[in-house]
């Protein structure tokens, strides 16, 4: 039986929120990848991408743009939004990367991911962007099926480096 959709509230982080972003964000990550990827390489992937020292970095730049999903004041997902440059095949124009979106495991098909991105389009819009990319994990099938339930079509190949394993990522995007 599939559990009941959530009632998620969105909010923007604050600066505040390093911890805790450094925190959910290793978390959702590994939860996500370890199977798949040797304990060396996540664990350099994760110590360069979540300390709380790196997650204040990212929220003090002002072009960047956390979103967090949270149930009762609990974070259970959390987006990050970011104007970057994009890979040969996205030309959409004005476009904004979608860096992250991730949701707690126990949190995966109730909702949380939805409420995310549209959220994110909304910010999107809400920034003057017309176009959204990401990179997804060639072998994550199942995040591309959520993409292209959202609209997102595949543009072309993306080089993601996960400690020192070079992986191949699929570039899509879409219109907001």
């Amino acid at each position: 039986m599939k559990p009941a959709r959530a009632a998620a509230k969105i909010r923007h982080a604050t600066g505040a929120d390093n911890v805790l972003l450094a925190e959910l964000g290793a978390r959702t990550f590994y939860d996500s990848f370890a199977a798949d990827n040797s304990p060396e390489n996540m664990a350099a992937y994760l110590a360069s991408s979540f300390s709380p020292d790196k997650q204040a970095s990212e929220l003090a730049d002002p072009y960047s743009c956390f979103l967090i999903a949270e149930i009762d004041g609990l974070a259970v997902g959390y987006a990050k939004l970011q104007p970057s440059t994009p890979p040969a095949g996205v030309h959409g124009p004005n476009p904004v990367e979608l860096v992250r979106i991730y949701a707690e495991k126990e949190w995966i098909g109730r909702g949380i991911g939805g409420k995310l991105m549209q959220a994110c389009i909304e910010e999107a819009r809400r920034r003057g962007y017309q176009t959204i990319w990401l990179a997804v994990w060639e072998r994550n099938t199942a995040a591309q099926a959520f993409y292209r339930k959202w609209g997102f079509a595949e543009v072309g190949t993306y080089t993601f480096l996960l400690g020192y394993d070079a992986l191949t990522g699929i570039a899509m995007q879409r219109r907001c």
